[in-house]
């Protein structure tokens, strides 16, 4: 199970944290990502990170401003994300990676937490 927390409303230029709490499966062996869907849009892969958390990898569209990282003793996942835009605004899912790496293909995926970007 894969449970986001995190998401709210915020100001362009603003922040927000976004937590997702894994459970029923050995987190530590998996690699892990961040999805986002806009309104209207297909799923987009946006973050991923190994599974050590010694490999990151971002889409272009949020590099340098969002950074994923992973507490493997806590078992959450992580995504900090800066300097928010408007188009940022979409509903954002946690998902395991079916290895260690991370990458667009995943097993499961949590239920989403919304962000909006808005003044």
């Amino acid at each position: 199970q894969l449970v986001e927390s995190g998401g709210g409303l915020v100001q362009p230029g603003g922040s927000l944290r976004l937590f997702c709490v894994a459970s029923g499966f050995t987190f530590s062996n998996y690699g892990m990502n961040w999805l986002r869907q806009a309104p209207g849009e297909r799923i987009e892969w946006i973050s991923g990170i190994n599974w050590s958390g010694y490999a990151t990898s971002y889409a272009v569209s949020v590099e340098g401003r969002f950074t994923i990282s992973r507490d493997n003793t806590n078992n959450t996942l992580y995504l900090q994300m800066n300097n928010l835009r408007p188009e940022d605004t979409a509903v954002y899912y946690c998902s395991k990676s079916l290895n260690s790496y991370y990458g667009d293909d995943y097993d499961y995926r949590g239920q989403g937490t919304q962000v909006t970007v808005s003044s």
